[in-house]
């Protein structure tokens, strides 16, 4: 694998705040920079392209509850815009 510089950055931030935004252009490697994160801690992905993991955040309050002692990694969430303003609380 590719070494991701960024790691540790990211791995920082998230001690320090509630969320972190990996922005960048298609095929840059925000998914496996990631990932690689979500391997030292309880995490969850979703893939916000498929119709089964956008599903499960149908009541997106309840299931970010369910899950508020895990790294939750939400790909591709431009697919979602209406899930900003639930994550904003």
């Amino acid at each position: 694998m590719i070494p991701r510089h960024l790691l540790d950055a990211v791995s920082t931030a998230l001690a320090e705040m509630p969320a972190v935004a990996l922005l960048g252009p298609r095929q840059a490697g925000k998914t496996t920079l990631a990932l690689e994160v979500a391997k030292n801690r309880p995490s969850i992905y979703l893939d916000l392209e498929s119709e089964a993991d956008r599903a499960k955040l149908a009541e997106p309050e309840l299931y970010l509850t369910q899950h508020a002692d895990k790294l939750v990694i939400l790909g591709e969430i431009q697919r979602t815009p209406q899930l900003f303003q639930s994550l904003r609380g």
